[in-house]
């Protein structure tokens, strides 16, 4: 079987998550998101909560300096340490589903990796977020924007590529057009004609 990395960018409320746990769960192969933390520290041998406090946390460049490669930055550190375990399971020839992480750009050199930005209308993820953490609406818009806001300068101080531009990814759909069921399956067609060579 050829190599699989499915990337998953997606907007806070848009069901990306679970877009990318069904799809995992289609192809029988793994899903790193907020467990990735889990499995680097373990290969460091170190408590993730340690690492947890530095998650996604955007680059500062004018609080921390890099010598030799080396930064004094706790988040930059953690942040490459997610990303060469991605590295390490890509250059190995493992499949993957990858949730965030710029993983879009940072696996963007291998042949296997088919990279999707999800989306959704507002009142959607406004209704799914209120339903999930119990907020009213204006609470969960405000949450909505917050996540989002933490996102976009997470990966957009780490890449040269923007998120959530469609340009940086191989497909960005809307899940509130299609709904969860209909987003997986439209999404492992396009994977399996890829997969196939087809376009």
């Amino acid at each position: 079987m050829k190599q699989l990395i499915i990337s998953i960018g997606r907007e806070f409320g848009s069901a990306g998550h679970e877009i990318a746990e069904r799809l995992a769960k289609r192809y029988g192969l793994p899903l790193y998101d907020h467990n990735l933390l889990d499995e680097v520290a373990a290969s460091h041998n170190m408590d993730s909560q340690e690492l947890q406090e530095y998650d996604e946390m955007k680059h500062n460049k004018f609080l921390y300096r890099s010598i030799n490669g080396m930064s004094s930055s706790p988040a930059d550190n953690v942040a490459n340490m997610q990303f060469n375990f991605l590295l390490d399971k890509a250059e190995k020839g493992q499949s993957f589903v990858i949730v965030g992480r710029c993983s879009e750009t940072i696996l963007k050199d291998y042949e296997g990796l088919v990279s999707v930005f999800i989306i959704g209308d507002m009142e959607s993820k406004v209704a799914r977020v209120q339903h999930l953490y119990g907020k009213s609406e204006k609470e969960a818009e405000r949450f909505i924007r917050e996540k989002d806001r933490k996102r976009k300068k997470y990966h957009d101080s780490r890449c040269k590529s923007k998120w959530s531009d469609s340009h940086t990814y191989d497909l960005s759909l809307n899940s509130s057009k299609l709904g969860l069921e209909g987003s997986v399956d439209f999404l492992a067609d396009y994977i399996d004609r890829r997969m196939k060579g087809t376009k």
